[in-house]
């Protein structure tokens, strides 16, 4: 069981935000076992080609080892994330990490499995072979996470925007309960039930908390009490990831406002950008742009702004035509 205990200050400071890294470190949980990862089978067919190329298996193979499946991260390795982070940014941020601190994070993860290779390699000369990982990180984001991050970041926005928004309306203790089963709120503290045994005090640093896409069991924390306090948390919604979608056959929706209206009001139970809804329904992005443009006018389609992106999502008006023509109730 792990405890995280707020200061008022804390409280004021919890905040959300997309890490690339986090993204990119943690999909090789889902390479390694995808038995476990089966919602992501569609990845993982295509990162195991790419990871099959000598060059990218040869430069990525210190991130390998370091995220093995049952292994801890070291805390340096998925910092905590700010809005609208990018990925060199975080990259630059790794690479900047005293030696001391590679070495003191990388001892905090030998209580659950002893240090790989590298692991140790690195132990030995953080300050030589820190660039190597990094290197590792950045191949593998670009060659596997960078073509499907426009699919990925645009379910991680709108969980932002969700999760935001519950925080405003409910507050730091209903909003907690709310993320995961697993955690509760006891007057000023967060308890989590996981099988660690961390008590840790934010001592006004306040609490990053970054939705994941390979995460989808539990919240993880980070290991040391002196690390930027931080959680990767799994993301609503993950088994649409991968989804092409169609209005069902004989879709009575699609015959009163035609098929690609109707593809677009399936879809857009969780908020989702005008890019990956192209890369869902096969449609140019023009088209969908135009779609939206008249489900908006019309009253069933709300647009909202996170960072740079604009994210469409139904309104209750659409929930209510998709009920009347017999699709599921949208989540909520």
């Amino acid at each position: 069981m792990s405890e995280l205990r707020f200061s008022l200050a804390d409280v004021a400071r919890v905040r959300l935000a997309v890490s690339p890294v986090n993204e990119t470190v943690m999909s090789m949980w889902a390479l390694a076992s995808p038995v476990y990862h089966a919602v992501h089978l569609p990845w993982i067919d295509r990162a195991r080609v790419t990871m099959r190329r000598p060059e990218v298996a040869v430069r990525v193979r210190p991130l390998v080892e370091l995220a093995r499946p049952r292994s801890w991260l070291p805390d340096f390795l998925t910092p905590a994330a700010r809005p609208n982070v990018e990925m060199t940014e975080q990259l630059d941020q790794i690479a900047a990490t005293p030696p001391a601190v590679v070495v003191q994070d990388l001892l905090a993860t030998t209580p659950r499995r002893p240090l790989s290779p590298f692991g140790r390699a690195l132990l030995a000369d953080p300050w030589g072979l820190l660039p190597q990982l990094v290197d590792a990180v950045r191949v593998w984001y670009d060659e596997a996470i960078a073509p499907d991050w426009p699919r990925m970041r645009a379910l991680l926005d709108a969980d932002v925007a969700y999760r935001a928004a519950q925080l405003a309306e409910n507050g730091a203790g209903r909003f907690f309960e709310q993320l995961h089963p697993s955690l509760r709120w006891l007057g000023d503290r967060v308890v989590s039930d996981d099988p660690f045994a961390r008590d840790f005090d934010l001592r006004d640093r306040g609490l990053a908390l970054n939705p994941t896409v390979f995460s989808e069991r539990r919240v993880l924390w980070n290991l040391l009490e002196d690390s930027l306090p931080a959680a990767a948390y799994p993301v609503r919604a993950v088994g649409t990831l991968w989804e092409a979608t169609a209005p069902p056959p004989g879709d009575p929706l699609a015959r009163v406002i035609g098929p690609g209206r109707a593809a677009l009001l399936h879809l857009l139970d969780t908020a989702t950008t005008t890019t990956d809804l192209a890369r869902l329904t096969g449609m140019s992005a023009g088209n969908v742009s135009q779609h939206l443009a008249a489900l908006h006018a019309a009253g069933l389609v709300g647009r909202s702004r996170q960072g740079r992106h604009v994210l469409y999502r139904n309104t209750d008006a659409a929930g209510v035509l998709l009920r009347a023509s017999g699709a599921a109730d949208p989540i909520r």
